[in-house]
């Protein structure tokens, strides 16, 4: 198939699967720490457990990897890219050519998994280092109670994110082999105790998941859900990073990492079935079979182990929230923002507001919930969300992309069913902790509301004008001696779509008042295109040297960096003669062909004329308040060492005619 963006996947290799070991399998990674033990926890403890009831969780574990992750996302999920890219909104882009009215879905889904990026570090960190506690040295030297562990948790997330800005591809490499021993040492703890205990096996049949829900050992019933479904967390994930590693190697790495989860997951079930009536393991506070079942010799080992491996799973949801804020951005979801390429690998992005928001947040969930037990009830909601969000969209993908129709309504029966149920097991975690993921998805979704529907206000009174109209008074004004050269280059950025279109403002603003005079006339436009990557421009001059509209056609995961494309294009356009050179008679150093540039900004405010609803001018002035907390528009378009002017102009919407005024005799006031 031909790429338009003229790049192509990641190929298949093992340095590829190396980093996909290390960038995307972390969260899912991490879940035997805590995925049993969450479940022994609903149950009233160890000692409460039968065998019908560990078996039973088992299956369900077992058969929900294998349905969501396996099926759902690796199967069918990953097919549905973007030019390579995954992830809810890069899904969002392929079915809005049909159905643009399912924002809605990409904008709950991509809320959703946001806030569960945020719980992420904070659950699995200090689940790791609470795992300090099974071994008895340590223990005490963390004294009672949980302030040590709080501590080190928050040094250890500080120092994760403080290392974003290196990318992902080298923090990746340096992951991949840590991972790769990770998944080693789970299957091989798990093989260890499956053989003492073979008839664990049993656990593969899927009618003991069926039968556990039901059944009277489960005193959680269909709420058991809630904590099984935690085992699956990291698989939306999982398809949210798959553009930076590539499909291939996900597929290639995918086998080995399900191996080593089922075996260890496995492992688990058999030492609990040995040790289940043992009253020192039932008289343990919070106690947590998957570092238990470790020999005394290695637990230190897996302590360090699984403290790196909760670092590493906390990167692949940071790694997938700088792409899901990137894309929401380019969707016009979220306000623009900066971002940083850190390397040429394709995919590599990092946004510092982005990454403080979520050191911040991490940092004070810390605090807030202090244990990992109090992290779990919180943790998994907003994913089920997510995941729902996402079945809907795969179905009308499969329905209308690749006219699987009977295969999407099974698809869709089968997923939302499961999902659903999850989601309905999940809800019992919302008084628990679960109102601390939904309120930051609801947070989160109100911004994405409030930017959406706020862009769409504005669009819907803009006002285009066409250039030609106005080509004499322009070379009017470039000729006009009187007026002062405001800029060799005068750039004006316009939203305008239409070719040889720009907005009323724009021309007000270079002819009326006080006008600006320049050499050259520049109107460009970023139109995004559909594909992940792709830079390429389109330039009308409309028969001049001096007025040029460019329209420049960037792929939704390329920079915007205005000054350095523009630049490329003026030396293009002096090089083919369409544009003459402009010498700077002044200089420090080698004279140059390219003048001055100056870059103008129209932004709107809030006009007290305007016929505006009181919802709808609220609506605009939180768009506003959120645009000035983003940061400057200078850093979206890579303008912040560029002269940058800025103006505000009224939002005149459904304009109001002001009452008239009558004129007043003066003898009336004389007397």
């Amino acid at each position: 198939m031909h790429n338009p963006s003229g790049r192509t996947e990641p190929a298949l290799s093992l340095t590829g699967a190396l980093v996909a070991i290390g960038v995307v399998y972390g969260d899912i990674g991490t879940s035997p720490m805590y995925v049993m033990k969450s479940i022994l926890a609903g149950q009233g403890g160890v000692s409460q457990c039968s065998p019908e009831l560990i078996l039973g969780s088992l299956s369900l574990v077992i058969w929900t990897l294998v349905l969501i992750t396996t099926v759902k996302y690796v199967l069918v999920a990953m097919k549905a890219d973007n030019h390579g890219e995954g992830g809810i909104f890069s899904l969002y882009t392929i079915v809005r050519r049909h159905r643009k009215y399912l924002i809605g879905l990409a904008m709950v889904g991509g809320a959703a998994l946001l806030a569960d990026g945020v719980l992420t570090p904070a659950v699995t960190v200090t689940t790791a280092i609470e795992g300090i506690r099974s071994i008895p040295f340590f223990d005490s030297l963390l004294g009672p109670g949980q302030g040590r562990i709080v501590q080190i948790t928050i040094i250890i997330i500080s120092l994760l994110f403080l290392l974003q800005r290196l990318g992902t591809s080298s923090i990746g490499k340096g992951f991949g082999p840590v991972m790769s021993l990770w998944f080693l040492f789970l299957g091989g703890m798990g093989v260890y105790h499956l053989v003492s205990q073979p008839q664990v096996l049993a656990a593969m049949n899927p009618l003991l998941a069926l039968k556990v829900l039901v059944g009277p050992y489960n005193k959680q019933g269909i709420f058991l859900l809630g904590s099984v479904f935690l085992a699956t967390t990291g698989a939306e994930a999982l398809y949210s990073d798959m553009g930076h590693v590539g499909r291939r190697n996900i597929y290639a790495s995918w086998p080995l990492v399900k191996l080593s989860l089922v075996l260890n997951y496995l492992g688990q079930g058999a030492w609990l079935l040995q040790h289940r009536q043992d009253p020192a393991l039932a008289a343990l506070p919070d106690m947590n079979p998957f570092f238990q079942m470790v020999p005394d010799v290695l637990r230190p080992a897996a302590v360090i182990l699984s403290t790196a491996a909760a670092i590493i799973a906390s990167q692949a949801l940071i790694t997938g929230a700088f792409t899901l804020v990137a894309e929401a951005c380019k969707l016009d979801l979220f306000p623009h923002m900066q971002i940083i390429y850190p390397s040429n690998t394709k995919g590599q992005l990092y946004i510092p507001l982005v990454n403080t928001c979520l050191w911040i947040s991490c940092c004070l969930l810390v605090l807030y919930f202090r244990t990992s037990h109090r992290m779990e009830a919180a943790y998994g909601l907003a994913i089920t969300v997510t995941m729902l969000m996402t079945t809907l969209l795969l179905f009308v993908y499969l329905h209308d992309e690749r006219g699987q129709k009977r295969f999407a309504y099974g698809f869709l029966a089968v997923f939302f069913s499961i999902e659903f149920m999850f989601l309905v097991s999940s809800l019992t975690k919302f008084t628990e902790g679960g109102y601390v993921a939904i309120g930051l998805a609801a947070l989160l979704l109100l911004v994405m509301y409030i930017w959406y529907h706020g862009t769409k206000i504005e669009r819907s009174q803009a006002i285009y004008l066409k250039i030609p109209e106005y080509l004499d008074s322009l070379a009017r004004l470039r000729q006009d001696q009187s007026q002062p050269l405001y800029a060799d280059n005068l750039v004006f950025l316009t939203q305008s779509q239409y070719p040889g279109f720009v907005e009323r403002d724009i021309l007000y603003s270079i002819l009326h008042g006080k006008p600006k005079r320049a050499k050259a006339y520049w109107f460009v436009s970023i139109h995004l295109q559909d594909v992940p990557y792709m830079r390429e421009y389109q330039v009308d001059s409309f028969g001049t040297d001096y007025v040029f509209r460019v329209s420049l056609y960037l792929g939704f995961r390329e920079s915007q960096r205005i000054n350095v494309y523009l630049r490329q294009i003026v030396a293009e356009l002096m090089e083919s003669g369409e544009l003459p050179a402009q010498e700077q008679p002044y200089v420090v150093e080698t004279p140059e062909q390219v003048g001055s540039f100056q870059f103008c900004m129209i932004r709107k405010r809030i006009s007290p004329e305007s016929e505006l609803s009181t919802a709808d001018q609220k609506l605009l002035s939180a768009k506003y308040a959120i645009r000035h907390v983003a940061g400057s528009p200078a850093r979206w378009y890579g303008l912040e060492n560029a002269s940058l002017l800025v103006e505000y102009v009224p939002l005149f919407l459904q304009t109001k005619r002001p009452p008239a005024l009558t004129r007043r005799d003066p003898r009336r006031t004389a007397q």
